[in-house]
């Protein structure tokens, strides 16, 4: 039983139709020939049933009705919509069309006599306006009839164009001086003129229409075309094709002269025409069902793009290529530029406005500005992001890197044979980790220093249990364990009364960080089980080394008046680097100090000398 109205039923059978019919129209965009394709068949179908003594197919002729007449007729194919509609009406209105073929089958001697009579006279006419162009029959289809006698409620005897003839010529211009011939042979019925060449209709038919009588007033139907037209009114679309095909270029101005522009027109009309079937309808296929969630676009060569309703220009040239959606700068809409964050809708043209070089801009990933609306676009930019980030990152690691080997006086060392010494599978890998906190520049001075030869314990670091070992004779004290070799490590270099940490090495006893230094985070990531407590010994004579930054305005001198600082307040410099850049200076000492009261102390003595404006611990 068939469902009424919004009933499941109906709703099921719809949406088992949705889905093939959808992706007939999408097929459009490669091969318009797979939609001739389905109608063709169709119309094998109706014919077979006609041919034959099956049962009615009134399913088949309902939904040929709502689709497939109504596809033809968008497409411009009047030789099959009305052939699909006269066959599917046999079916479903058997009686009335019978009634009507009887009525045309009555007069048809008499019509045909008034046929040959007029042809004559327009042969004639042709003839005497020296305009090359031949005159031929127009057969008038029974829906046709029947369709015009319900909506103007006209009986047989009053439908005007029973009779009717067209007359096919060269060019326009012979179209409006033939008209204008007719008019002064025949009277003209003012109320049946129609100038579709000036006013195309929406799917690009072209004629001029007009009605006329003789002097019994016997009316006849003249319409006045092109060869162009013709062939277009005819075949729609396939003229284009059969036309492209022949090799024969189309003339300017002429009927198909712009082909993507026309074919735009008829995606359109049909991407418009999906939305105006009627779901509730018996046997229509809703496939506007999906219009809620998708939209279809079209390229300027007419190519169907599918987006996600609301989608953007954006994501219209994410969805044509990458490179077109990182370098998009603008867009137009049919025909007109528009914000890129305007939300498309279906039967829409756009075009894309690129940058030859150029990148996404960050304000697309802000959902508030709604650049983006599809997944897909906004993981292609987030993705040219991470790149350009770790583009940048490399650069940079690679820098610091250099820089270090050349404070080692390692530049000759290639960084392959680094990257794999410190563990890593390539020297990108190893450049991107310099920046990061989780890797210590410093690293790469530990990896390239030479064995460490065995140390017996310092006499300055006593390590035992703090309970049995005097604090005041231990530099470190190791919590818990006694006789323990320490040492300070070189990528933070502690010094009193930083908090400090114990990291027990292979061979070389335990290491004391800062419990801020990143190096020490990354090692105990990995083995956590190696942190062992410390705490500074009592010892008031030790010496520590610590690095000092100094960043100051490059000048002559510069580096003598820091130095002076350190001499004044009795300080050991053991190692400086420096380096200018754009007119700044950096740089880096290496002072032994007693502990981090003398840091202090010695950097408020630095930021004061001339031309200095930053000086802190490292």
């Amino acid at each position: 039983t068939r469902g009424q109205g919004g009933s499941p039923s109906s709703k099921h059978g719809a949406d088992e139709q949705a889905e093939p019919l959808r992706r007939m129209v999408l097929a459009m965009a490669n091969d318009l020939r797979v939609v001739l394709l389905r109608l063709a068949s169709r119309l094998q179908t109706l014919r077979y049933y006609a041919a034959t003594r099956e049962p009615d197919p009134q399913a088949i002729a309902h939904e040929t009705m709502r689709l497939y007449a109504p596809l033809a007729n968008r497409l411009g194919i009047w030789q099959m919509k009305w052939e699909l509609e006269d066959l599917s009406f046999r079916f479903l209105e058997p009686e009335t069309y019978k009634e009507i073929a009887r009525l045309l089958d009555e007069k048809r001697t008499e019509r045909e006599g008034f046929i040959d009579h007029a042809t004559q006279r327009l042969r004639a006419m042709l003839a005497a306006e020296a305009i090359p162009g031949e005159v031929v029959g127009r057969p008038k289809h029974i829906y046709s009839i029947v369709n015009k006698m319900r909506t103007k409620r006209l009986a047989f005897d009053q439908v005007r164009d029973v009779r009717g003839l067209r007359v096919i010529v060269d060019d326009v211009a012979q179209c409006y001086q033939m008209l204008s011939a007719i008019h002064q042979e025949w009277v003209a019925a003012d109320s049946d003129y129609d100038d579709y060449i000036a006013r195309p209709k929406a799917n690009g038919y072209q004629s001029l229409h007009t009605v006329v009588s003789d002097a019994q007033g016997r009316t006849l139907e003249v319409q006045i075309r092109t060869r162009r037209m013709h062939e277009s009114a005819e075949l729609g679309l396939a003229a284009h094709w059969r036309y492209k095909e022949s090799g024969k270029p189309e003339a300017k101005g002429s009927a198909g002269h712009d082909t993507d522009t026309q074919r735009i027109a008829w995606l359109r009309q049909l991407l418009a025409w999906r939305d105006e079937v009627d779901p509730a309808a018996p046997h229509a296929a809703p496939v506007a069902s999906a219009s809620g969630e998708r939209i279809y676009v079209l390229t300027p060569q007419a190519r169907v793009v599918e987006l996600p309703s609301g989608g953007t220009p954006v994501d219209f040239a994410f969805h044509i290529h990458s490179e077109v959606g990182y370098r998009c700068r603008g867009a137009r809409v049919d025909g007109v530029i528009v914000p890129l964050n305007t939300s498309l809708k279906t039967g829409q043209t756009v075009e894309i406005i690129s940058a030859k070089v150029g990148g996404p801009s960050r304000d697309w990933l802000n959902s508030d500005l709604g650049f983006l609306k599809s997944a897909r676009s906004r993981a292609k930019v987030r993705q040219w992001f991470n790149a350009l980030e770790l583009e940048q990152s490399i650069a940079a690691g690679r820098e610091l890197i250099e820089k270090e080997l050349q404070r080692l006086g390692k530049t000759a060392l290639k960084l392959d044979d680094l990257a794999k010494r410190l563990g890593f599978g390539s020297v990108d890998q190893l450049a991107a980790a310099a920046t990061k906190d989780e890797f210590s520049i410093r690293s790469i001075e530990q990896a390239l220093a030479p064995p460490a030869p065995v140390v017996e314990p310092t006499p300055g670091l006593l390590i035992g249990r703090p309970q049995s070992v005097p604090a005041a004779k231990g530099q470190v004290l190791v919590v818990g364990v006694d006789s323990l070799l320490t040492q300070l490590a070189r990528c933070c270099r502690p010094a009193p009364p930083d908090e400090i940490v114990g990291y027990v090495t292979r061979g070389k006893g335990v290491s004391i960080h800062r419990g801020s230094c990143s190096n020490l985070r990354s090692l105990l990531k990995r083995s956590p089980e190696r942190m062992v407590d410390v705490t500074w010994g009592a010892r008031t004579d030790a010496l520590y080394p610590v690095e000092l930054l100094v960043m100051a305005q490059d000048r002559p001198g510069l580096l003598r008046d820091v130095s002076e600082v350190f001499a004044r307040e009795k300080l050991n410099v053991i190692g400086v680097n420096s380096s200018s850049a754009k007119g700044e200076a950096r740089m880096l000492f290496t002072v032994e100090i007693g502990g981090s009261s003398d840091v202090s102390r010695v950097l408020v003595a630095v930021r004061e000398v001339k031309d200095v404006f930053s000086a802190r611990r490292n």
